[in-house]
């Protein structure tokens, strides 16, 4: 079997993304050229980690495509030093993308209620030497996570049919929450940010699609 050139690949497909204007920062171009996507991956999806697109990760989950990983980066605005809530650990390479660019002086918070994917984003995070920058609770995700409240940044990869109250109510004054809403089939990327005045204000991004967000104030499983 011929052994894949992983960086090599992670190069290609960061300056793809580049090209397509989708990458629009040196923080997350960097962050996104470190973090390798095949340690995230099931073992025998590794070869595809670096195509654009979503993959299976188990438990009817998915890891997702990178141009949505750094999407999501660009539209919340990250920067070293900032304290990011993350709902939907999944294997933990977006939390991992997320701790590349908010540094050491920065905070990732992120919550996963499958305990099995908890488990297996734990070794993905331990094995390339990111479990210790980032806080893994299981739980809820819809209702945020209180102890480490406030948070400037809020991603959130599950669609929800509206912003989970908690959520915007754990958002520090001029944080953003980038988060994909609508119904299980069509739903809208949208950044949320709350103003200094305490009023929310919404922008629409993109359509996308994504694993349904389950708890309380998401959907029913």
């Amino acid at each position: 079997m011929v052994k894949r050139d992983f960086s090599t690949l992670r190069r290609a497909l960061v300056e793809a993304l580049v090209e397509e204007g989708v990458i629009r920062s040196k923080i997350v171009k960097e962050a996104m050229l470190k973090v390798p996507r095949e340690e995230f991956v099931p073992s025998h999806l590794r070869d595809y980690a670096y195509e654009d697109t979503p993959l299976p990760i188990g438990y009817g989950q998915t890891i997702s495509a990178p141009h949505m990983v750094a999407l999501m980066c660009e539209e919340a605005q990250l920067a070293p030093g900032m304290r990011v809530l993350e709902v939907g650990t999944g294997s933990g390479y977006h939390a991992a993308v997320i701790a590349e660019i908010v540094g050491p002086k920065g905070a990732v918070y992120t919550i996963e209620r499958l305990a099995e994917l908890a488990a297996f984003a734990r070794k993905n995070l331990a094995r390339t030497g990111y479990l210790d920058k980032i806080t893994l609770i299981i739980g809820d995700g819809s209702m945020g996570y209180p102890p480490a409240a406030p948070y400037d940044r809020i991603i959130v990869t599950a669609a929800a049919p509206q912003v989970p109250p908690p959520l915007i109510n754990q958002l520090a004054t001029e944080g953003i929450i980038v988060i994909p809403i609508g119904d299980r089939f069509n739903q809208t990327l949208y950044v949320v940010r709350k103003k200094s005045d305490g009023s929310i204000e919404y922008r629409t991004v993109t359509p996308c699609l994504f694993v349904p967000l389950i708890g309380k104030h998401g959907w029913k499983d």
